[in-house]
């Protein structure tokens, strides 16, 4: 799938008027209350009575359910898709199971064509209550995202007030608009969860500054060793063995290796939390091995294989957060 792929609801407007057509040849389709509806087979309301799913409203209107399908229909018979992935919140299951039912049943999907509704929860606000913002009104994401930007601008503040003007905005925006992403990212997505700048943005803990930080503290090291003539890529490349030897250097290996298979699994089930634990337990273990053994001080292969650990440690991070999760990274916070 291209850009070029992407198409709005509106792109099918002309397609919902032959969505209601044929469903009504195919015999399931029906006119119910000047309604018309499918009651796709195991669906029950409250009263046990067949639930339908309305796909023309009585006033010749179209829903989001006609949409839906003709959507579907075109991604299938167009895009050829084999596997097609709805992201929306966890109330809208329901629809998107008689959705799927529906499509089945009129062979618009395919037996081997895999339809999957990935749910997550509600971002809450303090008191329980889905986020909203003193008005009453839903937060608006453009909002949310610049004051996002302006906290963390006080946190680049306190901590590296002597940057240059331009670096200090380029890491705010970084870590603002990193955390927001790093916070849905990092929660099981099927829970609900509350909303807080201060969590989003603490050094500490699963969140994005505190893996943007490790990511600029490796990178850090890196600096150093330039400063005090030592070639990095030259001793990694004469590296004959770098096989680990101290036990948090076995550790954070170890930690490495598993990044494929953290990918696959947050991949396989949909769920970006698999992945932001992973990198933070990395992040976790690169601590440890750093505080136990020494990187520029050591001499000869040492120092050489602790540089790749390094490195390694720091391709992953930024891979991770940059590639996969759409987190940018800075060398210095």
């Amino acid at each position: 799938m291209t850009d070029a792929d992407i198409r709005g609801e509106s792109a099918y407007n002309d397609d919902l008027p032959k969505v209601v057509e044929d469903l009504r040849r195919a015999g399931l389709a029906v006119e119910s209350e000047g309604a018309v509806c499918v009651f796709p087979e195991g669906f029950k309301n409250k009263e046990g009575e067949p639930l339908p799913f309305i796909i023309q409203k009585t006033d010749g209107a179209f829903l989001y359910a006609t949409t839906d399908l003709a959507a579907l229909r075109y991604r299938v018979a167009e895009l050829k898709a084999d596997e097609i992935v709805y992201v929306t919140d966890a109330r809208q299951a329901q629809h998107f199971a008689m959705l799927f039912a529906v499509a089945r049943k009129a062979g618009w999907a395919k037996e081997t064509t895999e339809l999957v509704h990935v749910t997550f929860g509600t971002m809450l606000g303090t008191d329980g209550k889905p986020f909203k913002t003193r008005s009453g009104e839903t937060v608006k994401l453009k909002e949310l995202l610049e004051e996002a930007v302006q906290r963390a601008r006080g946190v680049v503040e306190a901590k590296n007030p002597e940057l240059p003007e331009d670096q200090k905005q380029n890491i705010a925006r970084a870590v603002g608009i990193g955390a927001v992403k790093y916070s849905d990212y990092s929660n099981n997505r099927d829970s609900d969860y509350v909303f807080s700048f201060d969590k989003m943005l603490a050094m500490e803990g699963n969140t994005a500054p505190y893996m943007q930080y490790a990511y600029a503290r490796v990178r850090s090291i890196e600096r150093k060793a330039e400063t005090r003539g030592i070639a990095v890529d030259a001793e990694i490349a004469g590296l004959s063995d770098p096989t680990p030897q101290e036990p948090a250097e076995i550790e954070l290996a170890k930690q490495i290796v598993r990044y494929g298979e953290a990918i696959a699994m947050a991949a396989q089930d949909c769920r970006p939390n698999y992945l932001t634990a992973y990198l933070y337990d990395l992040a976790q273990k690169f601590s440890n091995f750093y505080n136990a053994c020494p990187v520029l001080d050591a001499e000869g292969p040492t120092r050489a294989r602790r540089l790749l650990l390094c490195d390694l440690t720091a391709r992953t991070i930024r891979h991770g957060l940059s590639e996969l999760l759409g987190i940018e990274v800075v060398d210095q916070m």
